[in-house]
């Protein structure tokens, strides 16, 4: 299969720079994946040079031949939202140094 990038009236230069500059890691990837097939490779080939399944590949090539490039950026569905640890006032015993303690009496 072929990556049909200009189906979306696009180059190589521009999966490319698409590859190098996407708001999300994900993104980059899938974009990455397909700029190297558009130049020839294989998609598994580029699979296991990712760590991807093959089908994964496949499924970013069909998804960019469906639907363009915005079927490739990343969307955080679903699921419980990542971490966030909230900014919080310093509490008075970190923000206060220590006091010297009085040596105990025997």
């Amino acid at each position: 299969m072929r990556v049909d990038h200009e189906r979306w009236n696009q180059t190589l230069a521009e999966l490319r720079r698409l590859a190098l500059t996407a708001p999300h890691a994900r993104s980059r990837e899938r974009f990455l994946a397909l700029h190297d097939i558009a130049q020839g490779g294989c998609a598994t080939h580029v699979a296991a040079r990712t760590g991807r399944h093959p089908q994964t590949v496949m499924g970013w090539l069909h998804s960019y031949g469906e639907h363009g490039p915005e079927a490739l950026l990343y969307r955080r569905t679903g699921a419980r939202p990542p971490f966030v640890q909230t900014l919080r006032q310093p509490s008075a015993r970190k923000s206060v140094p220590p006091s010297k303690k009085q040596p105990r009496r025997p």
